[in-house]
C-alpha cells in the first residue's frame, strides 16, 4: 500500500470518527514518504482537532520546511503555533505580577501569529486586568469584540473593567 492509498485510510477512520486509527494512519504515510509536506500538514491538522498540540506543531513545522513557499502551511503552523503559545500562557494566571507579565509576552506573540485569536486577546485582557492596567485590558477586550461582536464575556468584562477603571482613577485624586 502507497503513502496515498493510506491517506485515504486515513480519511475513513476520520469519517468513522477514529481518530487514533487516522493518525496511524498519516504516520504510516509518512514513514513511506516522509518528504511530503502535504501527509505532514494533513497530520498535523488531526492531532490539532485531537487536541495534541505538541505533535501538531511538530508536524506543522515540518511541512512548512519541506514547502516553505505554501502559504497554507505557514498560515497553519502560525495558527498552531498560537495555540500552543495560549496554552503555555494559561499556566502563568493566578499566579504573581512577574509570572502574569510572562503571559502577557506569550499572548502578544500568539496575537502576532494568529491576529484572530479570540482566545488570546480575551485572556490578554483579563492578564492586564489582574495587573490593573485595566486601560490595556479595556482596549484589549474591544479588540475581542472587534473580532466578535456578541463574545459576552468580553462585553460583561469590558462593563467591569471600564467601572473597576473610573474607581481606579478616582482613588488618586
Amino acid at each position: 500500500m502507497d503513502g496515498e492509498e493510506k491517506i485515504k485510510k486515513a480519511y475513513e477512520s476520520i469519517l468513522n470518527s477514529d481518530f487514533e486509527q487516522a493518525i496511524e494512519w498519516f504516520e504510516e504515510a509518512i514513514e513511506q514518504e516522509p518528504g511530503n509536506a502535504l501527509f505532514h500538514y494533513k497530520l498535523s491538522i488531526t492531532y490539532a482537532r485531537s487536541n495534541k498540540l505538541t505533535k501538531a506543531l511538530e508536524h506543522a513545522e515540518k511541512a512548512s520546511s519541506l514547502d516553505n513557499s505554501n502559504e497554507e502551511y505557514l498560515f497553519h503552523y502560525e495558527h498552531i503555533k498560537a495555540k500552543e503559545l495560549v496554552k503555555r500562557a494559561e499556566v502563568y494566571f493566578d499566579q504573581n505580577e512577574d509570572q502574569l507579565h510572562l503571559a502577557i509576552i506569550l499572548l502578544k506573540e500568539a496575537t502576532y501569529l494568529d491576529p484572530l485569536s479570540v482566545e488570546a486577546w480575551l485572556l490578554m485582557g483579563i492578564a492586564y486586568a489582574q495587573l490593573e492596567e485595566y486601560s490595556q485590558a479595556i482596549q484589549t477586550l474591544k479588540e475581542v469584540l472587534n473580532l466578535d461582536p456578541n463574545h459576552e464575556i468580553a462585553k460583561e468584562l469590558l462593563k467591569q473593567y471600564k467601572m473597576m477603571f473610573k474607581i481606579y482613577l478616582q482613588s488618586y485624586k
